[in-house]
């Protein structure tokens, strides 16, 4: 059974950290691009953060650049997002997403964890 199982969510304060891992079982991320998405109420999923299957190459929406640092292990399974300087407009519900590299059809969700950052 294919899953991406997110952890580490939870209330920060303004300036706080957390930190956000994600589990894979089923398959194997070794051939996924994986990311992060997040969605605030009453807004659209956007893109927070992602890294490719190859090379550890990055990228990040502006919103978090220099605040937030995606990485990959692979030989665990398991992608990591560390959140610095939180601020009240970071809270949301984060997802994980698994994109395969080569099947752009073959995507998988996780069921998200709420980061509430408030003082």
């Amino acid at each position: 059974q294919v899953q991406l199982v997110e952890s580490g969510g939870g209330l920060a304060q303004p300036g706080g950290s957390l930190s956000l891992s994600c589990a894979a079982s089923g398959f194997t991320i070794n051939s996924y691009t994986m990311s992060w998405y997040r969605q605030a109420p009453g807004k659209d999923r956007e893109l927070v953060a992602a890294i490719i299957s190859v090379g550890g190459s990055t990228n990040y929406a502006e919103a978090v650049k220099g605040r937030f640092t995606i990485s990959r292990d692979n030989a665990k399974n398991t992608v990591y997002l560390q959140m610095n300087g939180l601020k009240p407009e970071d809270t949301a519900v984060y997802y994980c997403n698994a994109a395969h590299r080569f099947r752009p059809g073959l995507r998988y969700w996780g069921q998200g964890t709420q980061v509430t950052v408030s003082s």
